[in-house]
């Protein structure tokens, strides 16, 4: 069986260097379509990540005052933050055996990540090759994903969409296991 991971960032920012929220991350098999399957998700301790000197986008602050306030709440919330060392620890645990890594855009979710990894001097836990980038798959044959779903923006439940949407390209498009 081939397991993949699909990952999500919220963020205070677009740049490298900005704020997360929270990540969110499923494993999934993108040859089957059986749902995507344990799942982790994190809100990090955002004073910590300002102290590291991490950065916050003011055009950001006011996209998330528009969003829906349950989404915008969990996201942005002060309850059950986790510290980068403890996401680290999670994260890295909950990659080990995957062999690809998707993401819906990796210059943004991947290079947020990386930037943070590389700030704590910690080694990234994937080589580049395992990337994967769901919005080229979704441009090239179509976005699958319901359009008004419940819960856009929050990380974990993203992923779970993202991973389904490669599922069912896979499946539509006749994709098979390269080995």
């Amino acid at each position: 069986m081939t397991t993949c991971a699909m990952l999500d960032l919220e963020t205070l920012g677009t740049h490298n260097d900005c704020v997360v929220l929270t990540i969110g991350v499923v494993k999934f098999n993108p040859f089957s379509l059986e749902p995507p399957g344990p799942g982790l998700y994190l809100r990090l301790d955002i004073s910590e990540q300002l102290d590291l000197g991490r950065t916050v986008d003011d055009s950001t602050i006011e996209w998330w005052a528009s969003q829906d306030p349950k989404v915008r709440d969990e996201a942005m919330g002060d309850g059950d933050r986790v510290g980068v060392a403890h996401m680290r620890q999670e994260l890295n645990r909950f990659l080990v055996g995957v062999e690809d890594i998707w993401a819906q855009g990796p210059v943004f979710d991947i290079a947020i990540l990386e930037h943070l990894y590389r700030q704590k001097h910690w080694p990234i836990p994937w080589h580049f090759w395992q990337i994967r980038d769901s919005r080229t798959l979704f441009g090239v044959h179509g976005d699958p994903r319901e359009k008004g779903r419940d819960q856009a923006h929050n990380a974990l439940m993203d992923c779970f969409y993202q991973a389904e949407g490669v599922q069912k390209i896979y499946h539509q498009q006749g994709i098979k296991p390269r080995f």
